[in-house]
């Protein structure tokens, strides 16, 4: 008996994958392109940060004078709202709304420096004469009059530590009778509740400088 023997199956020919190589020309390309990049990055980084450091002043600049302008436009907000009655202004705006006076009246260099540490001052500032002046505010309430010991501090620090040639307190308030003899005595103006109103009102004769 004769056995036939079967033939082994052949198994389909595998496809090879094709491996994309980059050239030595291609390499070298590439490679010459991020050197040149680069080195033209590091030939030009002086110039770079200077012309972002001007960009950055002038932003800054920019900045600076909206935060002044705002400032500015709050306080003659504040002038605007509250010119008829000081008693509803907290205390800065009180000290805002008294160099927004000076500076309708014609004042220069109107600084508000009230604060802690500042030395009996609230408000500096150039008259129309060319006097510097100070101005300390004291926003009371209507009874609750300003002492002598508050002159006596204005007294104190206007000409040494200010370097001012005139003073005044301005109060929504009033005076106590020692308050306005010492004040008398030492030159300091005192502006009570009826002398700011007229001052407000727009009469020359009572401002603090007059």
């Amino acid at each position: 008996m004769i056995q036939i023997s079967a033939r082994p199956r052949r198994r389909p020919p595998t496809r090879r994958r094709r491996v994309r190589r980059w050239s030595t020309s291609a390499k070298v390309i590439v490679g010459g392109a991020v050197f040149l990049a680069v080195k033209a990055a590091l030939d030009h980084l002086v110039i770079t940060l200077t012309v972002l450091a001007l960009a950055l002043t002038v932003a800054g600049l920019l900045i600076g004078r909206r935060i002044q302008r705002r400032g500015r436009v709050r306080a003659r907000d504040v002038l605007r709202l509250f010119s008829a009655n000081p008693h509803r202004m907290n205390p800065d705006q009180f000290e805002e709304y008294l160099a927004e006076l000076c500076r309708r009246d014609g004042c220069r260099q109107v600084t508000v420096v009230g604060g802690a540490g500042d030395l009996a001052a609230d408000v500096l500032y150039t008259d129309p004469h060319g006097r510097r002046g100070l101005i300390q505010a004291k926003r009371y309430r209507t009874g609750n009059n300003v002492g002598s010991e508050h002159v006596q501090c204005v007294n104190g620090t206007y000409r040494d530590a200010h370097h001012c040639q005139h003073a005044a307190i301005v109060t929504t308030s009033a005076y106590t009778r020692d308050a306005a003899d010492f004040a008398a005595r030492v030159g300091i103006t005192l502006l009570d509740a009826h002398r700011l109103e007229a001052w407000a009102g727009g009469n020359p004769a009572a401002a603090p400088w007059n």
